[in-house]
């Protein structure tokens, strides 16, 4: 039987055998198992002391009398049955910051692409012509980021690497972070309104729903890009198209959307100033890599012993 078991959740694709392999390199002293079924997760459960995986039925916790810690393999733990979990006296950590990076660079490439108009450069080359264009340059230029968590600050890491001013925006501005400036999200609007770059790295919560409006892309300048790899509901979608439209703003990256997925015939298809891509910012192939380090953090942090 096994003190850790993984369940066969997949994540961005990713098979969870690799997870269960980074698992046994950094606890060497533990046994791992991989639970593919519920009936294999009832019968690794009945000795396991840690289990990790997107979810877990609380059902399984009258089975499960040694388990002290769930690991979740997503940042977010709102679908987890904490309460249950709580009684069962089970620790939960997840998996914050284990985007970072990937996030950062996909952030990072959607606007070096636009700024060195690389959409222009794509469709001549497949056109096969040589006709110079002009380009912008990064340097120098404004990007507030929203959301400060692990991904917005790897966000601002990457323009501090390219010269680019940093404007941070988080729930409690008082908590500082690596950007030039940190403010409240009441001066979300004054921020973009002095911004080449919107970025959204901002959870959806009852504030952040709806935080671009039109009142926020009318403030932007008319050569602004918008990104968004946070969550669709932040961007009123109409108020997006209507911006894109009429030139209140230049262009966006949209990694997400709302509705999701985005229904064929959308608007946001067929504006050349948008790029749509299918929420794959996450996808990394460090992912299992770095939960299993999280891991290794949280069973220390929860004092579990095998």
């Amino acid at each position: 039987m096994a003190d850790i078991v993984v369940f066969h959740d997949k994540v961005h694709g990713l098979d969870p055998a690799a997870y269960a392999a980074e698992l046994r390199e950094a606890f060497p002293d533990a046994s791992v198992a991989l639970a593919r079924t519920p009936a294999e997760k009832r019968e690794q459960l009945a000795d396991a002391v840690v289990a990790t995986g997107f979810q877990i039925d609380p059902a399984l916790l009258d089975d499960a009398p040694n388990l002290e810690l769930f690991a979740c393999t997503f940042a977010g733990t709102g679908h987890l049955p904490t309460d249950a979990l709580g009684e069962a006296g089970v620790a939960v950590s997840n998996a914050s910051g284990v985007h970072g990076p990937n996030i950062a660079e996909q952030v990072l490439g959607y606007v070096l692409a636009d700024v060195r108009n690389l959409r222009r450069a794509f469709e001549q080359d497949d056109a096969g012509e040589w006709r110079h264009f002009q380009c912008g340059e990064l340097r120098r230029s404004t990007a507030t980021v929203v959301g400060m968590g692990p991904i917005g600050r790897e966000i601002v890491a990457r323009f501090d690497d390219f010269g680019v001013e940093t404007i941070g925006v988080r729930y409690t501005p008082s908590k500082g972070g690596n950007a030039d400036e940190v403010v409240g999200y009441d001066e979300t609007l004054a921020a973009a309104a002095r911004s080449d770059y919107l970025v959204l790295a901002c959870p959806l919560t009852e504030e952040t729903e709806g935080l671009v409006d039109e009142a926020v892309f009318a403030a932007m300048p008319t050569d602004a890009m918008l990104v968004n790899i946070a969550r669709g509901p932040v961007v009123e979608t109409d108020a997006l198209v209507a911006a894109l439209r009429t030139n209140d703003i230049a262009s966006a990256a949209v990694d997400v959307t709302d509705p999701e997925p985005l229904p064929a015939g959308h608007p946001l298809w067929d504006l050349g100033n948008c790029l749509v891509t299918p929420h794959n910012a996450g996808h990394t192939p460090k992912y299992w890599e770095r939960c299993a380090s999280l891991v290794e953090d949280a069973v220390e942090d929860a004092d579990v012993t095998w």
